[in-house]
């Protein structure tokens, strides 16, 4: 009895791990058939399986928390908008409610029902940030979520597999981008359908007639799982806070941390209060991003998935800047939300200083950059245009290694190629390099920034909708490191720009950009001098 219940619990596990590729799949599906490059190019989505309750099992490895914590909530609102016993094989839906979805307009979220020998046995969900959604574009200038774009209830796309025509016209008299925008639903609506077809693979190999009994499994070796690493921290209270550059003024977010023996649990308490523009945040974008940092440290390698997030539990006070209600200005809601990992290694390095990173650049630099008639009126040379390219600072030291140079911390997307950029839109990258002497010093340095210099081609006129951050408050180094180097934003005549908000590139001039570096971690005085003088030798330190 005992050796069939070690094969019954390796089979569960070749099970879970199938299930991990399946929904990789899905996601891939998504990033071959995506037309907006936010997709295509840097991955900015997120792909899972859930059961017949709205639970995640299993997500893709590709993709952003951002996305898939959010996501993770949004199922149970199409559960109860269209009861399960109500879906049909071939039924897509959708919305793009930043209170229902992942946090903005921008990201539409695709739902799918999963049918096996005619019952339905599960739902596949995604999640894509789109390049344009109307109004007045991907920025922090409105006033409003009726400001920022179309907004799309939860509604079927498809039916039966059919499309909704009265949807697609909606869709496409809203965006500046109408082709884009619609072949990205599309594509949702393939990666779900390519999800439903592995599964029913699967299932059929495995003689399953439902998931039910594997989502048990699932859920109960997570949490347990989860559980147990959480009782090996030492218990207390731990607090920590972290400033934001804001916009109408400075935000701080502060958090207190209580660990106990099975649960963590933030309170948000004296965290800043909301804004009239859109850098508030969602709870639920709030609770993703935090529980990714908390994740990050206490439980890596857990799968993530329902049952591995519920013993981390968040307080958020109403009224403060990461619990914006309905109808506040939420566009760029990550310019606030990817520094709660950064404010939750604040509160573990107190409890774990071994196990935490320093801060790094966070929040992604990702210019939407726009032009034409639109901007310049009917004389202007070029073409109407908008596009949106990311890229992102160093991240912070870690404990043994330096910070990673570049590279996007905690979304996880991809810096998108320059060529692709310079392919769908005209704009030229004068200058994508790394930029010395930004990483904090330390016995392991920051992760380094980035150089970046955009012109538009014949030197024409074009915007910048600016939503950056770490500009008047660096990346904080830990143990004695140094802080990163601060942002810069303005024009290559040495012109200052504002940090956020929508601004124009006069013709003759290009936007120059310089991303953060990360914290340092330890002291100077103890850093290899080898590795110092490679770094020296590399042009990424001056001396």
């Amino acid at each position: 009895m005992k050796e069939m219940g070690a094969l019954a619990s390796i089979q569960r596990q070749i099970q879970w791990n199938r299930l991990i590729a399946v929904v990789e799949e899905q996601a891939q599906t998504m990033i071959r058939t995506a037309f907006s490059t936010t997709v295509r190019e840097a991955g900015d989505l997120s792909a899972g399986i859930f059961d017949l309750h709205g639970r995640m099992l299993a997500q893709a490895v590709t993709g952003t928390p951002g996305h898939v914590n959010s996501m993770m909530e949004s199922v149970g609102h199409f559960l109860a908008k269209f009861p399960a016993a109500t879906m049909r094989p071939g039924d897509h839906y959708i919305t793009n409610d930043p209170w229902l979805g992942t946090g903005h307009l921008h990201d539409l979220t695709v739902v799918t029902p999963a049918f096996h020998e005619g019952r339905m046995v599960g739902l596949f969900a995604n999640t894509a940030h789109v390049i344009d959604v109307g109004g007045l574009g991907m920025g922090p200038e409105g006033r409003s979520v009726f400001e920022e774009g179309l907004y799309i209830p939860i509604v079927k796309c498809f039916d039966q597999g059919k499309a909704n025509e009265t949807f697609f016209d909606i869709l496409r008299a809203g965006t500046r981008t109408p082709a884009e925008l619609e072949g990205d639903v599309y594509s949702l609506c393939a990666c779900n359908d390519a999800g439903v077809r592995r599964l029913v693979e699967m299932m059929d190999e495995f003689r399953m007639g439902s998931l039910d009994e594997l989502a048990g499994w699932i859920f109960d070796s997570s949490l347990r799982a989860t559980q147990a690493e959480i009782a090996k921290l030492p218990r207390g209270t731990y607090r920590a806070e972290i400033r934001s550059d804001g916009y109408e003024a400075p935000v701080t977010l502060r958090a207190a941390m209580t660990i106990g023996e099975d649960a963590i649990e933030v309170d948000y308490a004296g965290t800043s209060g909301l804004s009239q523009r859109g850098i508030n945040v969602p709870a639920a974008y709030c609770r993703a991003y935090a529980c990714f940092g908390i994740k990050c440290v206490v439980a890596p390698e857990i799968p993530n998935n329902w049952a591995s997030l519920q013993p981390f539990r968040m307080v958020i006070p109403e009224g403060c800047i990461l619990n914006a209600p309905r109808p506040y200005p939420v566009a760029v809601r990550h310019v606030v939300g990817q520094l709660l990992p950064d404010l939750m290694m604040g509160c573990l390095h107190q409890a774990v200083p071994d196990r935490v990173t320093a801060e790094g650049s966070s929040c992604l630099w990702n210019p939407p950059l726009r032009g034409g008639a639109q901007v310049s009126g009917p004389e202007s040379p070029l073409p109407e245009f908008e596009v949106i390219t990311f890229n992102s600072g160093g991240t912070g030291a870690r404990p043994g290694l330096d910070g990673l140079d570049g590279t996007a911390f905690p979304s996880g997307v991809r810096t998108m190629p320059v060529e692709a950029t310079e392919n769908v839109a005209p704009v030229v990258f004068w200058a994508k390099e790394l930029r010395p002497d930004s990483g904090g010093d330390g016995r392991t340095r920051g992760g380094m920034g980035q150089v970046m210099v955009i012109g538009s081609k014949g030197e024409a006129e074009f915007a910048v909708n600016a939503i950056f951050d770490r500009v008047a408050n660096a990346p904080k180094g830990r143990d004695g490191g140094q802080d990163g180097a601060p942002g810069w934003v303005g024009l290559d005549d040495g012109t200052v720009l504002r940090t956020k908000g929508f601004q124009v590139i006069p013709a003759g001039r290009r936007l120059r950009l310089l991303l953060p570096g990360g914290g340092g971690m330890g002291d100077p005085a103890a850093r290899d001098p080898a590795l110092r003088a490679r770094d020296v030798a590399d042009g990424l330190v001056s001396g």
